[in-house]
């Protein structure tokens, strides 16, 4: 059986799901904080654009589609507000702890939404052969982007 963009994501997620919680029982003021947060950044930030590129985009094509991408691509943006928070507060300080929890659960929020809703509306909506293609672009894109340095 190939490969679909669904199987993709799915190992997205979990990577970002490992990420969050391993950056929330981090030591204040550690390199394996300001390293877990550097990794979580980029991962969320290739994740992000790979997706929206390769599974947003061909729903936004459909009008069934519409509501759950627009809802999908602001809860990006809402990810990259509190990323955008974390890198300006010191690693070591409550608020920015208390910012890093907020960013965890939006993301495990996202992805749970994703996997349970999002995934089954476009299921319908896309090809198997659609599905296949995607996850060989995704893939291709992500791997790029990751390997892009980040801007801090």
């Amino acid at each position: 059986m190939n490969e679909t963009i669904y199987d993709a994501l799915r190992e997205s997620h979990a990577i970002q799901r490992s990420l969050c919680r391993r950056l929330l029982r981090s030591h204040p003021g550690t390199a394996a904080r300001a390293a877990l947060f550097s990794r979580l950044r980029a991962e969320l930030a290739a994740h992000e654009a790979a997706e929206e590129r390769y599974l947003y985009v061909p729903m936004l094509m459909h009008d069934a589609g519409l509501d759950a991408s627009r809802h999908a691509l602001h809860e990006h943006h809402q990810l990259d507000e509190l990323v955008e928070d974390l890198q300006v507060v010191r690693k070591s300080g409550r608020g920015w702890m208390a910012t890093a929890r907020e960013l965890s659960a939006k993301v495990h929020h996202h992805l749970r939404e994703e996997e349970t809703k999002f995934f089954q509306v476009s299921g319908k909506l896309l090809t198997a052969t659609q599905k296949q293609r995607l996850a060989a672009a995704y893939r291709r894109d992500y791997a790029r982007l990751l390997n892009t340095p980040a801007e801090p």
